[in-house]
């Protein structure tokens, strides 16, 4: 079966008759790509499957008064990224812990965590990434596993570019500051 176009499935879901089978479609065709996302940030299966759903109930209430000046991926993705960091914010507020604690509960999580195949190595730069400030850390994910461009970046999260570019060179030079020590 073919990928609909974006348009095709907005058009469906303004149909009444159609909008339930054209918003499971929408879910279907982004679903995979949003779950990563979202995961590289808050690394719990569950937190992420929690985020996933308030994101697609946001988008159902949303959708109707979408207006198109952004394509409706980067639109999908803003939403995503805003529960995600709102959850990571109140996450935050609830379990205040030394950074030490956190970062071996975060180590253990991800040993244990049965999608994770990772090495030393990546469990070292998993470390590195988790200890940014989450909005480096957004900006890091997006930009180098997901190689989106600085302007699909400045669309999705409403941010200059030069910001973002800043953000990145920051979140980067830690990382590597972060590997150099053992």
């Amino acid at each position: 079966m073919t990928e609909r176009d974006d348009n095709d499935i907005l058009k469906d879901f303004g149909n009444p008759a159609l909008s339930n089978s054209a918003f499971n479609e929408l879910i279907q065709k982004y679903k995979v790509r949003l779950y990563w996302h979202v995961r590289k940030m808050v690394i719990d299966h569950d937190d992420t499957d929690d985020i996933l759903q308030n994101t697609f109930i946001k988008i159902w209430k949303g959708l109707p008064n979408f207006q198109g000046d952004s394509k409706l991926f980067t639109w999908l993705y803003r939403i995503a990224t805003n529960e995600c960091l709102t959850f990571l914010k109140n996450k935050n507020k609830r379990f205040f812990v030394k950074i030490d604690d956190a970062n071996n509960d975060f180590t253990t999580q991800l040993e244990s965590d049965p999608y994770f195949d990772g090495d030393k190595a990546q469990i070292k730069l998993q470390q590195a990434i988790h200890q940014l400030p989450d909005k480096q850390k957004l900006v890091f994910n997006m930009r180098y596993f997901d190689e989106m461009s600085y302007e699909n970046m400045s669309a999705a999260l409403g941010t200059s570019e030069g910001a973002l570019k800043a953000s990145y060179h920051f979140a980067v030079k830690k990382i590597e500051e972060f590997l150099k020590t053992d």
